[in-house]
């Protein structure tokens, strides 16, 4: 269901907005009236995005890169006039294995995208969001935050880290009109499965009680909702949307 001009007059950011669930929310918040920024490291595809009508502009930027990240939060705001929204879609899992086998070099990678990321965009549009006088971010965390993963120790960790960097963001900025939440999905059916074993895949759907995945719509229904102005009495929250999964 599409909600007329819900986010008419607003311009969201999307990280890792060129595919997967980041390319839905997209689509759906410039079907409701948003102008809309991806930041991909995928040209190519930012491009097919931008032909297609679901973005309005896009950043060829790495969000582990804070200089690169600044650099394309003052180009957004140059061509679009300013940034309400932020959505933190990119991440990337890492290798599947245990704890006291994981490279170094992989736990860092992760790190790096998936915490430093997501810390480096909400930085970079806190202050022209205080200064505009409102703002909504939400950051895609992972039930695998809560409960922790076997075999995916820096995945398990980085995404508890995005949970606990969403409730401080959110305490800090709530005598301000802006609201900082983050979901938990359980396992959604994207190309990020790709960097997954089959038998990690098996595990996680034996984890879900409703016995299926997520779906990309389902999650980005929740994500609109947090990013609307609807969403004002909520911040530093943590949604779930795991099929049952999540204990608490």
């Amino acid at each position: 269901m599409l909600f007329d001009d819900r986010f008419s007059g607003r311009v969201a950011v999307v990280t890792g907005g060129a595919a997967g669930i980041g390319l839905t929310i997209a689509s759906r918040i410039e079907a409701e009236g948003g102008k809309v920024a991806i930041w991909d490291r995928d040209a190519s595809a930012i491009d097919a995005a931008i032909g297609d009508g679901r973005a309005h502009k896009g950043c060829v930027i790495d969000v582990a890169d804070h200089d690169s990240v600044q650099a394309a939060a003052l180009e957004t705001v140059e061509s679009l006039g300013k940034i309400d929204i932020l959505i933190c879609s990119a991440g990337i899992t890492g290798p599947n294995t245990t704890t006291w086998e994981y490279p170094p070099e992989e736990w860092r990678k992760v790190f790096d995208v998936n915490l430093n990321g997501v810390f480096y965009c909400n930085r970079a549009v806190v202050p022209g969001m205080i200064a505009n006088g409102y703002g909504r971010i939400v950051n895609i965390a992972s039930v695998a935050g809560k409960e922790g993963n076997p075999n995916a120790p820096a995945y398990s960790s980085s995404k508890a880290a995005v949970i606990g960097l969403t409730k401080s963001l959110g305490k800090e900025l709530a005598k301000h009109p802006i609201t900082v939440n983050c979901i938990t999905p359980a396992a959604v059916r994207t190309a990020i499965f790709d960097q997954m074993t089959q038998q990690h895949i098996d595990f996680m759907l034996s984890k879900i009680p409703m016995g299926r995945f997520g779906t990309v719509d389902e999650v980005t229904a929740l994500v609109t909702w947090l990013a609307s102005e609807e969403c004002s009495f909520s911040t530093g929250g943590v949604f779930d949307i795991s099929g049952g999964r999540a204990t608490y």
